[in-house]
């Protein structure tokens, strides 16, 4: 089970020091976050950080359950048998080392799993980040940032990162940008023990858990793999790297992955109901928008709401690419937008609502519209296009929120600032915190709405809809 990670009882960190470097944030962020018995071991310091340190594994007095690595490769065959006699479950190897760096590290590695199994011992990694609980906060991790002991708040979507340094600058980014709780985060490189597909298992049935997103190199064990993804009804978004026959040795020498074919892979996350993504920041804003997402039922077409005909030609060739249908509005839909335009000028769709908002200002048109197009049958969903501007305000947007909320219906969110980045920052985040995904290129709207038609589907062919 892999709550011996994530729930563990006494947490010792092998390599801990009070200098500046990997070992000295391992400990500090631990501390943080764990609230059970911490034991340092280097037998150079008698404490570091107020806690009494341990020479070596087998001064410890009492038993623990999870140890923390992060000293020389070659040492972890005789950790592991020192483990086992003080009753470890399991260990996070963060050192790198291993089968990445050729036959000899492979040799090591593979004598490291073969002994871990012998003495029923979990290894996760190597050549990792370890992992994160946005719940609890544990924090197993050398992250160096102190940034995410005020970023990172709990939320439901959790992150499977086979890549150990993206996983840091990933889940920074994360943090930074916002509007998007964690569940739990698990950096796992190597992944000579623990796996994705393991972990997948795990994040399904964690109540924690409502939206899983994952960055991999290659899949150990694809049917299974791919029988959880198909059975459940939570969202998986997977970046799957190598598929080109360049990023497939690029991926052997980083993590030791062998990737398949792009083509296999891409049919089988449709069967599987996986929503594939192709780069860092796609995967997370499409975990960022389904974790603002409950319902939708993709049976009609998406309305689009601008305030330039230019970004609404360009919505709409967008949508074509992605095979989603414009939605054909209703003559009393076009009616009842027809309420606040000028007498000169009948509504169309996409809906240029600038000569609108001209007469009677950006938060009566859009609220207005946005009203009128969530009452249509033939509208799924709503892509809004607007400006982050002092004169417009931000209630407006809270407004918006509220009929998402009312009709059901996701929106996504595309913000043109005319009032300075500290200014539209603000508007985002006011978005976000109620429940509106806001996306920086239009093309991200439009690759949401893709994702969410997707998993729905899903959900529907599961009869969970």
């Amino acid at each position: 089970m892999l709550d011996i990670f994530y729930h563990p009882n006494g947490v010792a960190v092998l390599g801990a020091t009070a200098k500046p470097r990997g070992g000295f944030f391992l400990l500090r962020n631990t501390l943080e976050g764990y609230r059970g018995k911490v034991y340092p071991i280097n037998p150079n310091y008698e404490e570091i950080l107020g806690v009494k340190c341990y020479p070596t594994i087998a001064s410890i007095p009492e038993n623990f359950d999870l140890l923390l690595y992060f000293i020389p490769a070659k040492y972890l065959p005789e950790t592991i048998r020192e483990c086992a006699k003080k009753g470890v479950k399991g260990i996070i190897i963060e050192s790198a080392g291993f089968s990445e760096v050729g036959p000899e590290g492979k040799a090591l590695q593979d004598e490291s799993v073969r002994l871990a199994r012998e003495f029923n011992i979990r290894l996760w990694g190597p050549n990792c980040m370890g992992l994160l609980d946005g719940h609890t906060r544990h924090v197993f991790s050398f992250m160096y940032q102190d940034d995410w002991k005020e970023l990172m708040k709990p939320g439901g979507v959790s992150l499977i990162v086979q890549s150990g340094m993206l996983s840091a600058g990933f889940l920074m980014s994360v943090l930074e940008r916002g509007g998007m709780g964690i569940s739990k985060v698990a950096s796992i490189g190597n992944k000579c023990d623990v796996d994705e597909t393991e972990l997948l298992e795990y994040f399904v049935n964690d109540p924690n858990t409502t939206v899983i997103a994952a960055y991999l190199e290659s899949i150990n064990n694809g049917r299974k793999f791919l029988n959880i993804a198909r059975s459940t009804n939570k969202p998986i978004i997977v970046l799957k790297a190598g598929r080109s026959t360049q990023g497939a040795k690029a991926a052997m020498s980083h993590t030791a992955s062998l990737s398949g074919a792009s083509e296999i892979y891409k049919g089988a996350f449709r069967q599987a109901g996986i929503v594939q993504v192709y780069d860092i920041h796609e995967l997370m804003d499409l975990a960022r928008g389904f974790s603002k997402t409950e319902n939708f039922h993709p049976q009609s077409g998406t309305a689009v709401l601008t305030f330039s005909g230019g970004a609404g030609i360009v919505t709409t060739d967008l949508l074509s690419d992605y095979n989603l249908q414009l939605a054909e509005l209703s003559s009393e839909t076009l009616s009842r937008i027809k309420e606040v335009f000028p007498e000169w000028m009948e509504p169309s769709h996409p809906v240029d609502l600038w000569p609108a908002a001209e007469k009677n200002g950006i938060a009566t048109v859009y609220t207005h519209c946005v009203e009128a197009v969530m009452k249509d049958r033939a509208v799924d969903s709503i892509i809004v296009e607007t400006i982050a501007s002092p004169r417009t305000g931000f209630e407006y947007l809270k407004t918006i929120a509220e009929l998402k909320k009312k009709y059901g219906k996701p929106i996504a969110l595309w913000m043109l600032s005319v009032g300075g980045k500290a200014f539209q920052e603000e508007a985002r985040k006011i978005a976000e915190e109620n429940g509106l995904p806001e996306f920086t290129e239009i093309s991200r709207c439009v690759s949401f709405l893709r994702g969410i038609h997707e998993h729905f589907k899903k959900k529907k062919s599961l009869g969970l809809i």
